[in-house]
């Protein structure tokens, strides 16, 4: 590495020594006046280098100050009325002069965190040149959790990578992003701000923002996060003396009591597993049992309202209300205090805080278990901090900016993003302990001013029924995952309150964000050329730091293009490191650091990824792969739902089938007579969609509702057993 001291920060670079030998064209993400000089005095100045300008979208006026007193050759193109060939000419009469081209990126509109200012039009011009370039990643980095990376030039230091030569062909565009994104995994992957602990960074920031309330969605009480982080120290003096395992079960909604529990198990070095509480007893049992748990913290009042859990019995449960009450209040006063008046490094000491940290376990979740046995995904004390700064580099949110936080806690995005990320940053914490209800929560975002939301589609469709054209005036993100997001429900959403749903993606084992949809660019007559916020019919830009690969979806070992749909495969530090006591599973899901997702989809060149759906909601029929999703939104899209209709309509499964392999099934919570006429109505809409008739049902399964998991998303092993037991098959 090198390093060069410039006016306003220090620049890292790394493979300059590996550059090749003969001159070559350079292509940039982007650059700016105090990397521009690092790079020029690297690669020899004016008698070694050219530059070439796009003059459509110059560089900033600073940069160009800096070509025009370099004494470097320019050459400037435009990508409209020039030519490729005539283009390709005159950058290899330089090359061949023996000048190194590097190109010059301007800074076109975009939002924060945007890795690459280089839109696609240009890479696919870039890419048209047939020549293949030395990609050259430039990244601005902060010692920092809330923006850790920073397309902007409020970087703490900033890196240059110049990275390996591509070979010749076609696609470079594809090419060119899959290597700036990995190199830029690699940069943030070393930054020490994920270094620290998890509690001591929540004490940190908590101390900061020590009178941001935690409101109370239930009942309208109000308490600061500083109070809040003293009973949670007096509750984990409580669990250090009682509690002797490694880990320990939450079974609590969103609300107080979940918050205090968690940040009282992270103070006390136990690792906190928030259980899902609508879980059958079979699966409370796995998870028992694969986490090793022996104690349970829950209420006494929240215990009376789930009489079907399963609940262990005896001496294993501990009331968090019974027990708060019984540390007593002048104790639990004394700690408060103590929050309040000590410094943060005797905090620190107290509660040994720096005793685990990095890829030490933090917390442990569990998935769904929608299609098998729940998996238990820990989460490290890096991962947690690194993905809550992936987002919070790409979205700007005032410290302060109320969040609806009605997500379960038992599901990775309520933890991440409704529990820890809001004491991280200080955003105000609107809890309440169901997102189900949502003529309380429309109340509770319009009376608090949210300005974040989180949600499910499922979940938004609800409280779209409960609004008014008002409800989300507050509203700056609404973002929804989990499942796919419907046009007609984004559209009803603009169309009725004017906010625009915005879909993201993310996985249990990503901590769980990957990538999202955020600000809309618009472009001006100034500026016309622009990196979009958002993409319909996408799940967002994938957040920085994160680097994907795609491979065949029945062959690991065959690359595509990131253009081309295929299995998606991530590296990143918001990745996991495998499940809990399934080496079996861990050795087909990871091959040289890279996770395999499961679902497919590809990324276009602005960096956008969009899904294909799930490798298992694939049917083989008749030899060929239908995609169950697909079929599902069509059908979706087209059948009238009736008035006050909540839930999915329809569900999309397949059957055994002795001719075919295997057959699409239609279970239709909306259609329960004439089946046979409503099923010839659907395959004749799906033939004019241009659906193939092979992907038409095979028939229509009438059903009370489709089977959904707390979180929204569908319940497939419930719907592949009623498919199962209506057409009387083994299960």
């Amino acid at each position: 590495m090198l390093l060069y001291n410039g006016c306003m920060a220090t620049t890292r670079i790394y493979g300059a020594e590996t550059r090749p030998s003969q001159p070559s064209f350079y292509i940039l993400n982007r650059v700016d006046e105090v990397v521009l000089p690092a790079i020029l005095k690297v690669m020899g100045g004016a008698d070694s280098v050219a530059f070439m300008i796009e003059e459509v979208l110059y560089p900033s006026e600073e940069v160009m100050k800096v070509v025009n007193g370099s004494g470097c050759k320019v050459l400037t193109f435009n990508f409209r009325k020039s030519d490729s060939r005539t283009l390709r000419e005159k950058l290899m009469a330089y090359i061949q002069d023996g000048l190194d081209v590097i190109y010059l990126p301007g800074r076109p509109h975009s939002i924060i965190g945007t890795v690459s200012d280089v839109p696609m039009p240009f890479m696919m011009q870039l890419g048209a040149l047939h020549i293949a370039p030395v990609p050259v990643f430039v990244g601005g980095f902060r010692n920092h959790v809330r923006r850790a990376f920073t397309s902007g030039q409020d970087y703490d230091w900033v890196t240059v990578d110049f990275l390996p030569k591509l070979q010749p062909g076609p696609q470079m565009g594809e090419r060119l992003l899959e290597v700036w994104l990995e190199a830029c995994y690699t940069r943030y992957n070393e930054n020490p701000a994920f270094d620290k602990s998890l509690p001591r960074v929540l004490v940190e920031c908590i101390k900061k923002n020590a009178n941001v309330p935690l409101i109370d969605g239930m009942d309208g009480t109000s308490l600061p996060y500083g109070k809040m982080l003293g009973v949670a120290m007096a509750l984990s003096r409580w669990f250090k003396k009682n509690v002797a395992e490694p880990r320990l079960g939450i079974i609590l909604p969103p609300g107080k009591g979940g918050v205090i529990a968690n940040i009282a198990c992270f103070l006390a070095g136990i690792v906190p597993v928030n259980i899902n509480y609508t879980s059958s007893e079979a699966a409370f049992e796995s998870i028992v049992r694969q986490s090793g748990l022996k104690h349970f913290v829950t209420a006494r009042a929240f215990m009376s309202k789930l009489p079907q859990f399963p609940w262990p019995k005896g001496e294993s449960i501990i009331h968090l209300d019974k027990t708060l009450k019984g540390l007593g209040m002048a104790k639990i006063a004394s700690w408060v205090a103590f929050a309040k008046f000590a410094p943060v490094s005797v905090i620190v000491k107290t509660f040994n805080l720096d005793a685990r940290c990095k890829d030490d376990e933090a917390a442990l979740l569990f998935t769904s278990g929608s299609s098998g046995e729940p998996k238990g995904v820990p989460l490290s004390h890096k991962m947690i901090l690194a993905n809550t700064a992936q987002l919070l580099s790409k979205a700007w949110v005032p410290e302060g900016s109320p969040i609806l936080c009605s997500l379960p806690i038992f599901h990775s995005l309520g933890l991440s993003f409704t529990t820890i990320m809001p004491l991280l940053y200080g955003f105000s914490m609107v809890t309440y302990p169901s997102p189900l209800e949502a003529k309380n929560l429309n109340e509770l975002i319009e009376k608090h001013k949210c300005v974040i939301v989180l949600s499910t589609p499922t979940f938004a469709r609800s409280m779209l029924r409960r609004a008014h054209k008002d409800t989300y005036k507050s509203v700056k993100y609404f973002v929804v995952g989990a499942e796919k997001l419907q046009k007609a429900l984004a559209d009803e959403f603009v169309e009725k309150c004017g906010v625009q749903l915005l879909e993201g993606y993310g996985l249990t084992e990503t901590t769980p964000l990957c990538g999202v949809n955020l600000d809309k660019i618009v472009p001006t007559a100034e500026q016309p050329y622009y990196v979009p916020g958002e993409k319909a019919g996408t799940i967002g830009q994938l957040v920085p730091g994160l680097a994907v690969r795609i491979t065949d979806p029945d062959d690991d070992n065959v690359r595509l293009p990131l253009s081309e749909q295929g299995m998606i495969w991530f590296k990143g530090p918001n990745v996991f490191s495998g499940y809990i006591g399934r080496d079996d599973l861990n050795a087909e899901i990871f091959r040289d650091g890279w996770f395999k997702t499961g679902d497919l989809g590809f990324v276009d060149l602005n960096g956008f990824l969009s899904l294909g759906g799930r490798r298992s909601r694939f049917s083989k029929v008749g030899g060929e792969m239908v995609p169950h999703e697909v079929v599902e939104n069509a059908i979706e899209a087209y059948v009238e739902v009736p008035e006050g209709f909540t839930g999915r309509a329809v569900a999309v499964m397949g059957v055994p089938d002795a001719a075919k392999g295997e057959a699409l099934v239609l279970l239709s919570a909306v259609h329960q007579g004439q089946l046979n006429q409503a099923l010839d109505e659907i395959k004749n809409h799906l033939i004019a969609q241009g659906l193939p008739r092979l992907w038409c049902p095979r028939e229509i399964i009438p059903v009370e509702a489709i089977p959904a998991l707390p979180t929204g998303k569908m319940d497939l092993k419930g719907c592949q057993i009623l498919a199962y037991e209506a057409l009387n098959i083994p299960h």
